[in-house]
């Protein structure tokens, strides 16, 4: 894939590159997803997806014309990659390894030892056990960059990752007459994050962890239609109320429509944001 990506670069943004699989049944459903993303080879996607995305991962990447295959929204893409790569906690395929001429990202279970030289370990400010990297110099290293924003970005990486196990659950509620399953999604517990706090006074970044809870006993509200066009493809929303600290918020959940190559439609749900009231 390495060297499939140095015959790309040759040709530049002249062709996008669209992701494929085997199309047959070994093929894994999160995988499939991302069967026809369709990007310049500039867009960051590729940085992150471009497959292998795990183990006997045997998908690919094509060049195809513009003409012929309209380019995926970004958003949709990210999307859709970040729930094609969850279970890989580790971060062993989430690069490219063209773009980085390695096999494996620097930090991987089976290459790094304990941090023999690192002053935030002689410290012991943080351990890193064998073969993994720790949590506090994994935060650290992601903040290296901006030190202007490091605070914050620490605060944010924290609550972010005391979300994460939102991202396997389905919760079961009424969907305007019917039941239907809602989820939690990266993009959508960013929003939470960025957003929620200035559209509500009683939720709290230590609730973030328990929306979950939230959401099962939350009741429905209505249903709405997006009012303008939007980048990340949600068409409706799902409101509904719930109590929380003793006082009513109202939780905010956005559909997407996801069709097949068949022209089948599927839905995707996901928690988007918490407010005090709605119009």
């Amino acid at each position: 894939m390495a060297a499939k990506w140095e015959g790309f670069m040759q040709d530049g943004d002249r062709y996008n590159l669209q992701y494929r699989t085997q199309k047959d049944d070994k093929v894994r459903p999160e995988h499939a997803a991302l069967d026809g993303v369709t990007l310049p080879p500039s867009d960051p996607f590729w940085a992150e997806f471009y497959p292998p995305n795990g183990w006997n991962c045997r998908c690919t990447v094509v060049q195809v014309r513009k003409s012929k295959y309209p380019a995926t929204s970004h958003a949709e893409a990210m999307r859709l990659g970040d729930e094609a790569l969850q279970r890989d906690s580790k971060g062993i395929f989430r690069f490219n390894p063209g773009l980085e001429q390695k096999t494996v990202p620097d930090y991987n279970p089976y290459t790094i030892r304990r941090c023999r030289d690192c002053d935030i370990n002689k410290r012991k400010f943080a351990f890193r056990p064998m073969n993994s990297l720790c949590e506090a110099c994994a935060i650290i290293n992601e903040c290296y960059n901006d030190l202007s924003k490091s605070e914050s970005a620490v605060v944010k990486k924290h609550y972010m990752r005391e979300m994460e196990p939102l991202l396997t659950k389905k919760i079961s509620v009424n969907g305007n007459g019917h039941p239907m399953n809602v989820g939690f999604s990266k993009y959508g517990n960013k929003h939470l994050y960025a957003d929620t706090f200035g559209r509500s006074s009683v939720l709290t970044k230590d609730d973030l962890a328990s929306l979950d809870s939230l959401l099962a006993g939350a009741k429905f509200i209505k249903k709405v239609a997006k009012s303008k066009p939007r980048r990340d493809r949600i068409e409706r929303f799902y409101y509904y109320e719930a109590e929380l600290h003793g006082r009513k918020v109202y939780l905010n959940v956005g559909e997407t429509d996801i069709i097949s190559r068949t022209g089948k439609i599927r839905h995707d749900r996901f928690l988007y944001s918490i407010t005090d009231a709605i119009q």
